[in-house]
């Protein structure tokens, strides 16, 4: 989600903390996908609905592209963040699959009420945590996270992304990564470019 908010290959973004502010809630629904060997299929998928979150987030540089040093201004891709938090996002926003599209705005992490506020601790079980893209990690490998997070008070504080405690399945070995070459398919904006 936050990569559709800014992205770039400088910097990877690091999940702080989610905050659930409404009810989980679920309702079913009757889906017609296309099947692969044509005609198509009637199933029911479950979905969230009426959700609401506050996210807390930063992001680090991503030490896997030395080739990108230049580009390391932690102002500048601050700057370019906040106006695309405040616009909503760069690119579509999606939870998890394209039909739950989600909308971004500006927010203090903690202010408002949110419905699990005094609920206690409640275990989540064993879920996705997040991917590990080849050019994050120096074996170039595309790999999913999963872990058994606790929402504490409606807050899930989220282990980092190199976390001992996260099961990562390596989903592709030794994928490509794109270079980059300043000048060529790269370009370094200077101040508010």
């Amino acid at each position: 989600m936050t990569e559709s908010i800014y992205w770039k290959p400088t910097i990877t973004w690091v999940i702080d903390a989610v905050r659930v502010m409404n009810k989980i809630q679920t309702e079913g629904k009757g889906i017609r996908p296309i099947k692969m060997s044509g005609g198509n299929d009637l199933s029911y998928y479950t979905y969230l609905k009426d959700v609401r979150y506050q996210v807390l987030a930063h992001f680090e540089w991503n030490e896997q592209r030395p080739d990108l040093t230049d580009d390391r201004d932690e102002n500048k891709h601050y700057q370019i963040a906040q106006r695309s938090v405040n616009q909503g996002g760069r690119r579509d926003v999606f939870l998890g699959t394209r039909e739950c599209q989600g909308y971004v705005e500006p927010c203090a992490f903690g202010e408002n009420i949110g419905f699990y506020d005094d609920y206690g601790q409640w275990n989540l079980g064993y879920m996705f945590h997040g991917f590990t893209y080849p050019d994050e990690n120096p074996k170039h490998d595309l790999v999913a996270r999963f872990w058994a997070p606790t929402m504490r008070n409606g807050v899930i504080e989220f282990d980092r992304p190199d976390s001992a405690n996260l099961d990562c399945r390596i989903i592709r070995e030794n994928q490509t990564v794109k270079s980059f070459k300043s000048g060529e398919n790269f370009r370094i904006l200077e101040g508010d470019e």
